[in-house]
């Protein structure tokens, strides 16, 4: 049994949103999703990156609304996404007027697959109230779930000043940290009830509590998980960028979802410069699937190298075995059931290359310094045989892709 099986004791039970053709929550798997970083009056820049998150793997991109210009180009948008035959939904991001934003644009509205709501900056005093209810009456009209997205940076200060008033009348206060805390907890929950109070369906409802500290984010969410049962979507605020990002994305939400915590996930990784935002996707992907929750694309062990391994061929042609796994995925995907879980090695030497071969489905043991130039060629435990000369990489490839075509079933042929 695994973490992604809905009857593992340690997944946390809550109730299944419908976004689209997809479930957050429920007895899904944790869905991956990502934000595209375009000026999205830019109707067809927006539309190729939501195209190319999609291709990714990112099951929901979001959008930045908010502008009127912006509103009025979200439905171009998704008319060049569905002419792309990319079904990916569309989640609109709301900050400061989205309630006039979605009044005055109804087909932006309409064509949006769920709205992300920050009750920070909605509003303030009693503006606060009537405009977070005009943005939750629009999502009733329309039946679009929200996500009551609540960010440590822009936490609704009255609730901040209430919470920290009522922690100084303790007789054991508690300290700033925990203060900040409870204050995020709070303001999820209490927009999530008066949201209901105002007519959207308790499914209809999914809440996060967005920081960038890893440590706040776990004990934000434990206690959040607690206290209520709709899905929950996890990600750090500002990750940062490159291996920070990665790292700290990584250690915050693994704990959350080894503890059966977390429905959606998003990496907010600073991309590069020139670089892709499909990076995220990738990270999030591989997050999950090497802890055993979700699988997307075949998995490629390799060696780290050492002494043994002066050449740097092997390093090569894993990273060339990589970008073809990933390239292949989108039509194996379309093509053959289960390949998604096949398990590949590309290993640099004698000690471990072999056993690391027969423990993959498909596994090739490269020579190391001094050692015959021959590579075995492993599948399924079993030599099938030995590469030389100057064309293995080429060679290997084409063993990977005969393996697909011969082991995993085809759907047309299942299908009929």
């Amino acid at each position: 049994m695994t973490m992604s099986d809905p009857k593992h004791p340690c997944r946390r039970r809550t109730r299944a949103v419908r976004v689209g053709p997809v479930t957050i929550g429920g007895d899904a798997p944790v869905v991956v999703q990502s934000m595209t970083n375009t000026d999205t009056v830019d109707v067809l820049k927006t539309a190729i990156q939501c195209a190319e998150l999609a291709r990714a793997g990112s099951e929901l991109v979001r959008i930045t609304v908010n502008t009127p210009e912006a509103a009025a180009a979200v439905p171009r948008i998704r008319e060049h996404l569905d002419r792309m035959n990319c079904d990916v939904p569309l989640i609109g991001d709301f900050h400061y007027n989205g309630h006039r934003l979605l009044a005055d644009h109804p087909e932006c509205a309409r064509v949006l697959a769920k709205y992300r709501i920050n009750p920070g900056n909605v509003g303030h005093g009693r503006k606060r109230d009537e405009q977070y209810a005009q943005m939750i009456e629009i999502a009733c009209r329309y039946d679009k779930p929200v996500r009551i997205g609540v960010n440590w940076g822009s936490l609704d200060q009255d609730l901040l000043a209430r919470i920290m008033d009522e922690n100084a009348r303790r007789v054991a206060p508690k300290d700033a940290v925990e203060v900040m805390r409870e204050a995020m907890v709070t303001s999820a929950l209490e927009s999530a009830a008066k949201a209901e109070e105002l007519g959207l369906p308790g499914d209809r409802i999914i809440l996060s509590c967005k920081v960038s500290g890893v440590q706040d984010l776990i004990a934000i969410y434990r206690e959040l998980s607690q206290r209520a049962d709709y899905p929950l979507h996890l990600g750090l605020t500002e990750a940062g960028m490159g291996s920070k990002g990665i790292v700290a994305s990584t250690a915050a939400m693994a704990v959350l979802l080894q503890e059966g915590i977390g429905d959606t996930i998003r990496v907010s990784l600073t991309p590069e410069p020139g670089g892709s935002r499909a990076q995220e996707v990738i990270v999030a992907q591989e997050m999950l699937q090497t802890m055993g929750l979700r699988a997307f694309t075949p998995m490629v062990a390799a060696c780290p190298g050492c002494g043994r391994t002066t050449s740097t061929f092997f390093q090569e042609l894993a990273q060339s075995i990589q970008d073809h796994v990933r390239t292949k995925m989108p039509e194996w995907r379309l093509e053959y059931d289960g390949v998604e879980n096949m398990t590949l090695a590309v290993m640099g030497c004698v000690v471990n290359g072999p056993g690391e071969s027969k423990h993959a489905n498909i596994g090739i043991s490269l020579p190391g310094t001094g050692e015959t130039p021959a590579a075995p060629v492993f599948e399924d435990g079993e030599k099938t045989v030995t590469l030389r000369g100057d064309n293995i990489a080429e060679e290997f490839t084409a063993i990977v892709d005969r393996y697909v075509a011969r082991t995993y079933q085809r759907k047309i042929a299942a299908k009929s």
